[in-house]
């Protein structure tokens, strides 16, 4: 039973780590990388459908994006959605396909990309030491039946606490990654 526990406890935490993964994708960081449009979805003939579902995404230069859509009638319904999602990008059309440049990033969004990398840090620390109070409630409502002994649930909350220290460790990891790539120039 309690290794069924501390297996949870580490799918939750892992899945919580995977999202803040994809989170971080999501920021742009001076390079083009398909990731910084993965999360626009397109009003297409009364149907919200994600951007890669209707185009492909391509990076020829590391400064730019090219989305060029499967229906050209959809053109203009990316280009809106891309201007909508706020994300700092001006598309460009040209032709049957779209352009986004990829502009470099000045000191000051810089910085500011640097506080919300840091705020989305703690969010997560956070959702992982909410994970590790869950887990450790339940253990001690299993005390609490006698399904388990006092000192089985002392061990595994040691246990329990040192899984939460590496998964805290491994966002803080990412997140200073994440703040070196933005402040490289």
């Amino acid at each position: 039973m309690i290794r069924e526990i501390l297996t949870e406890l580490n799918s939750r935490m892992q899945k919580a780590v995977d999202g803040f993964v994809k989170e971080l994708a999501g920021i742009r960081t001076g390079r083009a990388t398909p990731s910084l449009v993965d999360d626009i979805v397109i009003n297409y003939h009364g149907s919200f459908i994600p951007l890669q579902q209707l185009a492909s995404i391509s990076t020829p230069k590391a400064d730019s994006i090219i989305i060029q859509p499967w229906d050209r009638t959809a053109l203009k319904d990316i280009q809106k959605a891309i201007t909508k999602a706020n994300i700092g990008l001006n598309p460009q059309g040209e032709g049957g396909l779209i352009r986004l440049p990829i502009p470099p990033l000045s000191e000051e969004r810089r910085s500011e990309l640097a506080k919300l990398i840091s705020r989305r840090v703690e969010e997560r620390r956070v959702t992982l030491r909410n994970i590790r109070r869950d887990e450790i409630e339940r253990l001690r409502e299993m005390e609490k039946n006698k399904e388990i002994s006092q000192d089985q649930f002392k061990n595994t909350v040691k246990e329990i606490d040192e899984l939460s220290n590496s998964f805290i460790d491994k966002v803080n990891r990412i997140g200073q990654d994440k703040e070196k790539e933005i402040k490289e120039v």
